[in-house]
C-alpha cells in the first residue's frame, strides 16, 4: 500500500512539473512558430525617409498582440509588436484586436462552425482565468484588462483611448514631444458577443470601440468569408450592427462574407472599416473581397486597411505592400487607404512595427507624394477616429 501511495505521489509530482514546464516554455514556443519575422538584414532607409517618417502621424488598424503571453511594456525577442517597438516605429495610434475563436490552420476557403477552436487550448496553456475557457466574451474582456494594465503601468508611453477627447489629448501630448501611443480596443469577430445582444454594451463599457462581425467561422450574426453558409446578416446581426451604431462602435467588415458586407452597407448610417485586408485586383484569393464591394465601402466613407501578410498582398516584401497601397489609391482614392498590419495574428511578415520606416522609404521610391504618404500612414485613420469615436467617454 505504501509503495502504491508513493507511486501516486511521484506521478502527481511528475504531472505538476510537466504542467509548470508547459506553462513556462510552451507559450513562447507557440508564438515563435506562429508570429514570424522573416530573417533579413537591416532595411536600408534613406535620410529623406528617416526624416519624413519621424515627422508623420502613423496608425495601424489591426494587431492581435493581447492574445499572447508576454509583457507588452517590454521589447520582446518574438512576435511583431509591443510598446517599445511601437515607439521605435513612431506609431501614434494602434488598434488592439481581441481574438476569441480561431480554427487550426486558419483555412481561408472553408471552416465548419463547430470545428475545433485553438484559442481554448491557448488560453489554458497561457494560464488565463478559468472564466475565459468557456466564454468568448470573457476572453475579449480579459484581453481588455491586460491592455488596461499595460497602460496603467506605463502611462507616459501608452494610453487606452475611448473617445475623440482622449485621442485629441494623446495627439497634443505627441505635439508637445511626448511619445505616447493611443491604444484602442477592437474585437476580431463578434463571436465575442456569445450570441447575446447585451454583450455589445458590456464590451463597450470595457473600452471596445471597434467590432469585427466575423472571423474564420459563421456565427449568429451571419456568414463568414471563410465559413460554409455564405449567408448575409441574420436578424440578430442586424440588431447587433444597429446597437454598435447606437454606441458609436466602429463596424469592421474584415472576414465577413460578401453578402454580409452588402447587407451592412444597406443598413449602416455610419462608415465602416475593413481593418486588415488586401485588394482582390492586386492579390486575387479567398481572403480578399471583390474590388466592386471595396468601392461601395469607400463610397460610403469607409477605410480599407492594407495588411502585410501573404493572404492579403500575396508577396510580403515592403515594395509589394506599397504596390497594394498604390493599387488601392487608384481604385478607391487616397483618403480611403490605411495600414492594417495583422501583426501578431499568426502571420509571417518581413518587418516588425519598429521597422515601419521601410514603408515610408518604399513609398518615396515609388514616387508617392508626401501628402499621400501622410494620408495612408496615419492621417486617414486619425480623421476617421475623430469623426466616429464617441465625443467623450
Amino acid at each position: 500500500m505504501k509503495i502504491i501511495k508513493n507511486s501516486l505521489i511521484g506521478l502527481l509530482l511528475l504531472l505538476l512539473v510537466a504542467a509548470l514546464l508547459m506553462r513556462l516554455f510552451a507559450p513562447a514556443a507557440i508564438e515563435r512558430e506562429l508570429n514570424k519575422v522573416s530573417p533579413h538584414e537591416p532595411w536600408p532607409i534613406s535620410a529623406e525617409a528617416k526624416r519624413l517618417h519621424q515627422d508623420i502621424l502613423i496608425g495601424d488598424w489591426h494587431s492581435d498582440s493581447t492574445l499572447w503571453a508576454r509583457d507588452l511594456n517590454q521589447w520582446a525577442d518574438r512576435g511583431h509588436m509591443d510598446v517599445p517597438r511601437l515607439q521605435a516605429g513612431n506609431v501614434a495610434m494602434q488598434m488592439f484586436t481581441s481574438v476569441t475563436k480561431s480554427p487550426s490552420g486558419q483555412n481561408y476557403d472553408r471552416n465548419e462552425t463547430e470545428a475545433s477552436d485553438t484559442i481554448t487550448l491557448l488560453a489554458i496553456i497561457q494560464g488565463w482565468p478559468i472564466r475565459t475557457w468557456n466564454s468568448l466574451a470573457e476572453r475579449a474582456l480579459y484581453q481588455a484588462e491586460r491592455l488596461q494594465a499595460v497602460a496603467e503601468e506605463n502611462p507616459e508611453a501608452i494610453r487606452l483611448v475611448r473617445s475623440q477627447l482622449d485621442l485629441q489629448e494623446v495627439l497634443q501630448q505627441r505635439a508637445n514631444g511626448q511619445q505616447q501611443v493611443a491604444a484602442l480596443l477592437g474585437t476580431e469577430g463578434s463571436h465575442a458577443l456569445d450570441g447575446k445582444i447585451e454583450n455589445v454594451e458590456r464590451l463597450y463599457k470595457a473600452g471596445f470601440r471597434m467590432m469585427g462581425l466575423h472571423h474564420f467561422f459563421d456565427n449568429k450574426l451571419g456568414g463568414s468569408l471563410h465559413g460554409t453558409s455564405a449567408a448575409g446578416l441574420s436578424e440578430f446581426g442586424r440588431q447587433a450592427v444597429q446597437e454598435m451604431e447606437r454606441l458609436s462602435i466602429i463596424v469592421d467588415l474584415a472576414h465577413s462574407s460578401e453578402a454580409v458586407v452588402r447587407d451592412v452597407l444597406a443598413l449602416a448610417s455610419r462608415p465602416v472599416v475593413v481593418s486588415h485586408t488586401g485588394l482582390h485586383g492586386h492579390c486575387p484569393g479567398p481572403r480578399n473581397i471583390s474590388d466592386e464591394l471595396m468601392q461601395e465601402i469607400a463610397q460610403q466613407g469607409g477605410l480599407i486597411a492594407i495588411g502585410y501578410w501573404d493572404g492579403a498582398v500575396c508577396e510580403i516584401t515592403p515594395s509589394n505592400i506599397v504596390k497594394a497601397m498604390r493599387y488601392g489609391i487608384e481604385l478607391l482614392g487616397v483618403e480611403h487607404i490605411a495600414l492594417g498590419s495583422d501583426y501578431d495574428g499568426s502571420t509571417e511578415v518581413q518587418f516588425d512595427t519598429s521597422e515601419l520606416a521601410v514603408l515610408t522609404d518604399e513609398m518615396l521610391k515609388a514616387d508617392f507624394t508626401e501628402d499621400e504618404i501622410r494620408a495612408v500612414m496615419g492621417e486617414n485613420m486619425k480623421h476617421f477616429l475623430l469623426a466616429n469615436l464617441p465625443a467623450q467617454d
